[in-house]
């Protein structure tokens, strides 16, 4: 009896010490600003919400690439050697170097604009392989409509990006063919760092009465440059995250990234369950807030509709 009561003691030890078995959870993005940030923070809290707490039984790690592909893809290879449970790239230059540099360790992306174009899976219904997570595609037909709201005249807009982020190439394409619905031609403007960015925006000024700028990481960093550039020009400037509003931007409809990082920890969760991340069908990030920028209107020569003020979720004065 008592050798019988020892290994049931033995048997609930080794059960007690799995369920307590720390969880590593390794996470990246390529650069920091405030959108990449609150992904950040909302996969955090959300795993801790499910009772997974950094520095007790979750091992959170965090690394930014600082906007350098040679550093994402080094990131990576160090998070591989660390065999962590899971990879959580944020951004799709992230997402790229972590696929790329493991086909085993299971990753769960954020923030990836079109996870089948970036050759992330092989399709958002059935991922395969290793990979899965939130794409957060931007409602883009709603940004051609803010630009044309607030610039009722215009015949042609701006659009900043860096050509080397295959997310913001997919956007393009998505803009043009929504703004020349709405007879709107487009205005290519490249930045292939963050030191370029001014430069590309000043390259705008006379050929685009309205300037976009998308979900691109490179442009986003150095977002306070553009809007130098807007408002020196009264050139109403319309971003594709909510968070650029904030900095300066004059309005956006986007997603809460904060919510996003929270979605992301959802999907996080359940590999750590167990399940196969590539039977784990890509998820699309939800809800959309309008969020306008009064002082920023006033500094491009924009006065903003009545309507869009009243509809908005935020008014920043």
């Amino acid at each position: 009896m008592r050798r019988i009561l020892l290994t049931a003691a033995a048997s609930l030890a080794l059960m007690t010490a799995a369920t307590a078995q720390t969880a590593k959870v390794s996470v990246t993005a390529i650069v920091e600003h405030p959108a990449l940030d609150a992904v950040r923070d909302g996969v955090r809290d959300g795993l801790e919400e499910a009772g997974y707490k950094a520095g007790d039984n979750l091992e959170f790690t965090y690394e930014s690439a600082q906007g350098n592909p040679a550093t994402a893809a080094q990131i990576a290879r160090e998070f591989v050697g660390n065999s962590p449970d899971v990879i959580v790239p944020i951004s799709t230059p992230s997402a790229q170097a972590a696929a790329a540099a493991t086909r085993d360790i299971p990753i769960v992306f954020s923030a990836v604009t079109d996870p089948v174009a970036a050759g992330l899976v092989a399709s958002n219904e059935a991922p395969g392989g290793n990979v899965t997570g939130v794409s957060d595609l931007s409602p883009i037909a709603e940004h051609v409509a803010l630009v044309k709201e607030v610039a009722p005249e215009a015949e042609a807009v701006g659009f900043i990006y860096n050509p080397g982020e295959a997310n913001s190439v997919v956007l393009l394409e998505y803009f043009r063919e929504a703004a020349e619905k709405e007879g709107l031609s487009v205005v290519e403007a490249a930045a292939n760092k963050s030191a370029d960015v001014q430069a590309a925006a000043r390259s705008l000024v006379g050929k685009a009465q309205a300037i976009y700028v998308p979900t691109d990481n490179t442009i986003v960093s150095a977002l306070e440059s553009l809007v130098a550039v807007a408002e020196e020009n009264d050139l109403p400037l319309i971003s594709g995250d909510t968070d650029s509003v904030e900095r300066g931007a004059l309005a956006s409809v986007g997603f809460n990234y904060y919510e996003v990082g929270k979605q992301t920890a959802e999907v996080v969760l359940r590999v750590l369950k167990g399940e196969n991340p590539g039977e784990i069908p890509v998820t699309f990030a939800t809800g959309t807030d309008l969020v306008v920028n009064r002082k920023a209107a006033e500094a491009m020569g924009v006065t903003l509709p009545q309507a869009m003020i009243e509809r908005a979720s935020k008014v920043i004065e």
